[in-house]
């Protein structure tokens, strides 16, 4: 297959965007002076792009409106510094249609699409409904292909449908599929990649990958980010396995026992700002879970430190 052609995107994606966590009281309010202390410690720190509205912000837990009130929040309080992308994956179109014009009223600067979970739509109506929430925003988009939360994968069908859309830039590819990165680099290169499985983050930049949406990176933005500068920005490869290397026991953490935003949401309150419990159905770790994390998280920042010092 030849490699497919378009235009220049209308957006380029680089460096580290962060899928905000979303603070909670303990009654389950949202806890707005949180989340403004979180997006002003990433932005301080140097991520590159914010996003609101994605799973690690607990969307699935949240109305249509409490999103878009979350997303205007989060851009007034940016003031311009970082692209806010807004989330609008949604079980209905319609619902993902009221994000997606939230979102262009609020003047996000992109917006992230989704499969719809549960409903398993084939390639054909999948693309449809793509296509559906582009039509209502008019903005750069990034796909998200997640086939374990979503139960169908972004397949060629629909790649080839969607992806001659004018709006359509990039791709955040979580499927751990390491076929899906060769696949994505070869045939679809006008398709910017975007890591979506972090502890695939190397071979993604080894292949072309300009920046990765990572929810690590809410507490640990500046280890994101200097593995991102190793590969992307200073073609180190030695120095970025090194890196990655002592960034692997925190995936492990990260990804096993099916806690993976309850550790994204203590990483946070390790660092001084409450990210407040989780809204049902989920629960927050235990005792000898928050242990393990914060030891994790102690021995990856002094390792990194150290290749840092390095040069």
């Amino acid at each position: 297959m030849a490699p497919h052609k378009t235009t220049s995107p209308m957006m380029t994606f680089s460096g580290i965007y962060t899928p905000l966590v979303t603070p909670f009281h303990e009654g389950g309010s949202i806890n707005y002076d949180a989340l403004s202390a979180v997006i002003e410690n990433l932005i301080d720190k140097g991520v590159h792009g914010l996003i609101s509205g994605g799973s690690t912000g607990e969307n699935y837990a949240q109305s249509v409106a409490e999103r878009l009130e979350i997303a205007r929040f989060t851009k007034e309080q940016i003031r311009g510094r970082l692209p806010l992308i807004v989330g609008t994956g949604a079980m209905m179109t319609s619902d993902s249609i009221d994000l997606a014009r939230g979102a262009r009223e609020m003047g996000a600067e992109a917006i992230l699409v989704a499969t719809p979970p549960y409903s398993v739509p084939t390639e054909e109506e999948n693309a449809l409904n793509a296509l559906a929430i582009d039509r209502a925003a008019d903005l750069p988009i990034m796909l998200y292909n997640y086939p374990a939360r979503m139960g169908v994968s972004m397949g060629e069908t629909f790649l080839d449908r969607v992806g001659g859309a004018r709006n359509v830039c990039a791709i955040k590819e979580s499927s751990g599929d390491i076929n899906r990165l060769h696949l994505l680099a070869r045939e679809y290169p006008h398709i910017q990649m975007a890591c979506g499985m972090d502890d695939q983050a190397l071979e993604f930049f080894a292949w072309g990958a300009q920046s990765w949406v990572c929810a690590g990176s809410n507490f640990l933005p500046e280890e994101h980010i200097a593995l991102y500068q190793a590969c992307v920005l200073e073609g180190n490869y030695d120095k970025g396995r090194r890196i990655m290397s002592a960034m692997m026991p925190l995936m492990r953490v990260l990804e096993q026992g099916g806690k993976f935003i309850q550790c994204v949401k203590q990483g946070v309150t390790l660092n001084g700002i409450d990210s407040g419990p989780m809204r049902p159905p989920l629960l927050g770790l235990d005792q000898e879970e928050r242990q393990t994390l914060e030891q994790v998280i102690r021995q990856l920042r002094a390792e990194i430190a150290t290749i840092r010092a390095e040069g």
